[in-house]
């Protein structure tokens, strides 16, 4: 046991919510249906969903590394209006414009020596599931100070990426000019995720809200990466949860094998490649039973608040880490899933 806990942070930055189209929802049979996106249910226990596929054949995971064993912060955004991912070149000197202008005023980080941010957007056509989704964006921010040589590299002081990972049906039921991108990950300083986050709502009539991860969403994240591949020396899966209604704050570390949890899984699973809520319910029931048995503690009474494996780690303030870059789609195809979940 440890006490402490890590403490949620960043900016919210909200706005009026554009109103989109909605329709869809679960099927008869409980399987997750193939209409459109908006109102659907997302993120509170979906009958069956399917397991992580691992990356696709054409992509590159060295031109993915960057993004790697790197704390992202999640904020779900509602489409983007009169978007253009032709247009990156003259948004990036847009906003490089905006930062400098918000410096002035003090609202961002200051470095002594600091000679200027420079503003890079780029195109990820990797980061997506099939043709339909848009390509993710990156947003990188960049400094060099007086004390640097003159050839030397900027140095990035901030990152953040906008994707849409297996929604083409959302594509194909917005509005005309909409684009949807609703992930953004973030890492660096808040100062920043506030001021390139003030710029898109402007420009683009959309609105940022911090992205959680339920306790529930976490389940599922536990029990879909435990039945993925990974390698043999992979780390230990660990569970923290939180014990509620103490003076102190408390936290409960449960870590299990990973071949014990994958051989626990196999026992659990009963259709290969996909993922029910009764076999969440029942691989978490049994994890809660074993730590019963050999401590006298009832997890079920405790609040499940981040879960680390092999493929990744989430935390429920709305914080991953990304560690295998073959499951990197399958990841992003859970968080773009919740994200939808948050515009409505």
């Amino acid at each position: 046991m440890a006490g402490g806990r890590p403490a949620g942070s960043a900016l919210e930055m909200e706005g009026a919510m554009r109103t989109l189209p909605s329709s869809g929802g679960l099927s008869g049979t409980g399987h997750l249906s193939r209409g459109p996106l908006f109102g659907r249910n997302y993120g509170l226990s979906p009958g069956s969903r399917l397991l992580p596929p691992c990356f696709q054949a054409d992509a590159d995971p060295q031109k993915m590394a960057f993004l790697l064993r790197k704390q992202w912060t999640l904020y779900s955004v509602s489409p983007l209006y009169k978007f253009s991912n032709a247009e990156l070149k003259d948004y990036a000197r847009m906003l490089s414009v905006f930062v400098a202008a918000e410096k002035q005023k003090g609202l961002a980080v200051d470095v002594d020596g600091e000679l200027g941010v420079r503003v890079a957007m780029s195109s990820l056509p990797e980061l997506r599931g099939s043709e339909q989704d848009p390509a993710a964006v990156l947003v990188q921010l960049s400094l060099r100070t007086s004390a640097s040589p003159r050839n030397s590299e900027e140095k990035l002081i901030w990152s953040g990426w906008f994707c849409c990972v297996a929604g083409d049906d959302i594509s194909e039921n917005l509005p005309a000019n909409f684009t949807c991108l609703p992930l953004f990950l973030v890492n660096g300083a808040e100062s920043y995720t506030a001021i390139v986050g003030s710029w898109f709502q402007k420009t683009f009539d959309c609105c940022f809200r911090r992205l959680a991860i339920s306790p529930l969403n976490l389940t599922w994240m536990v029990a879909m990466w435990t039945g993925c591949k990974v390698d043999k020396n992979a780390a230990a899966i660990e569970l923290l949860f939180s014990v509620p209604q103490l003076p102190q704050p408390l936290d409960i570390s449960y870590a299990i094998h990973p071949e014990d949890a994958k051989a626990l899984w196999d026992t659990v699973q009963k259709t290969p490649g996909e993922i029910t809520q009764e076999e969440v319910d029942v691989f978490m029931e049994c994890l809660y039973s074993h730590f019963h048995r050999h401590f006298k503690i009832h997890l079920s009474a405790t609040k499940l608040v981040k879960v680390s494996t092999g493929i990744a780690s989430a935390h429920c303030d709305g914080v991953i880490k990304f560690l295998q870059s073959q499951y990197l789609i399958g990841v992003l195809m859970l968080l773009t899933e919740l994200a939808i979940s948050q515009i409505q």
